[in-house]
Order: C-alpha cells, then structure tokens, then sequence
C-alpha cells in the first residue's frame, strides 16, 4: 500500500509477533512496526479470542517503511531469516493457526516480489522440505493490545527467555548463520 511519497505498508505474519518486531524495528528506514491480527473474520479481536483459534486471525507485524531506504525485497529477506517457513502448523514452540506464517500483500508488486523470494527460498536448499508459507492479499489489520507493543524492549528479560526458549533463536542460527548482521 502506497501512503505517500516515501512510506509503505508491508504485513508479515511469523508466530509470535513479539519475536518479529525488533528484527524489522532496528533496520534503517522503518519508521514503525505494530504487533497486532490480520486475516480473520472477527472485527477488533481480542488477544484471546485470537488464541482461542475460532477467529482466523494471525499474529503479525504492520511495518511502516521508506522504501527508498529499506525495500520490500529486504524486508522479504529478514521476514525468510525469521521463521521456519516449512512449518505449516505454527512457529516452533507456539502452535495453531494464529502462529503461522504468512506474506500479506499491498499490491501487485508486493505480490510478485513475495512470489520470487519464495521461490528463490525453495530453490535454494536451504531448506530439505517444501516452503509452506502462503502469500495472501492484505486484509483488515488490528493492532494488538498495547501490552503486546514493542514487547522487546518493556520486558527485555522475559522476550529474551521467549526467544532462546521457544526455539527461534536457534533456528535461526541453525539456518542463517552465513548472514552478515
């Protein structure tokens, strides 16, 4: 979605939203990203009508961004350094459908980047079993709780233990370690 001159929309959806914040948060050229829910049939939905798995919601992240600074494409990259995109039934310790992974497109060119960059994933045997992750056109997104917000940096302690407990932190040295950072 085009807002204006210099800033975009991008959604991703990738487990847990809190683990998803700060990789995009710290990146030059963001200018915000907001944990919240897209993708399911109930307006405003709460934190646990989305974990109660009856609302079609998944977690995500909304990233406000300049693409002259930051691009789609390399935010497509970081959201693939993220996750485990072979994992159709959620995201490493979180389980269900609000965990899954998901591209949420703004328009047509989000579309055919996301399309390539999977691919590209796929082909390149990174990966011993098929990239799962659907590429979906964006729908309403509502922002989580406030408590949910930036929850990296209000309880530095507690996201740490999340992330190294869950199994994401691992992965993705596991995976993505021949990554500059």
């Amino acid at each position: 979605m085009k807002m204006d001159n210099h800033i975009e929309l991008a959604t991703f959806a990738g487990g847990c939203f809190w683990c998803m914040v700060k990789p995009f948060d710290q990146q030059p050229g963001i200018k915000s990203v907001i944990s919240g829910y897209t993708g399911g049939t109930v307006e405003n939905p709460t934190y646990q009508q989305v974990c109660s798995g009856t609302t079609g919601h998944f977690e995500a992240v909304q990233i406000t961004y300049d693409p002259e600074i930051f691009t789609y494409e390399k935010l497509l990259e970081l959201f693939w350094q993220q996750i485990d995109p072979t994992d159709a039934g959620g995201q490493f310790y979180d389980r269900g459908q609000s965990y899954q992974t998901a591209i949420f497109y703004h328009n047509e060119f989000q579309k055919k980047l996301a399309e390539e960059s999977k691919q590209k994933l796929q082909e390149s045997g990174k990966f011993n079993k098929p990239v799962v992750t659907p590429i979906l056109p964006a729908q309403a997104f509502y922002p989580a709780e406030d408590y949910h917000q930036d929850y990296y940096k209000k309880n530095p302690a507690h996201y740490e233990r999340y992330h190294v407990g869950s199994g994401r932190k691992g992965f993705i040295e596991a995976h993505w370690s021949d990554i500059k950072k």
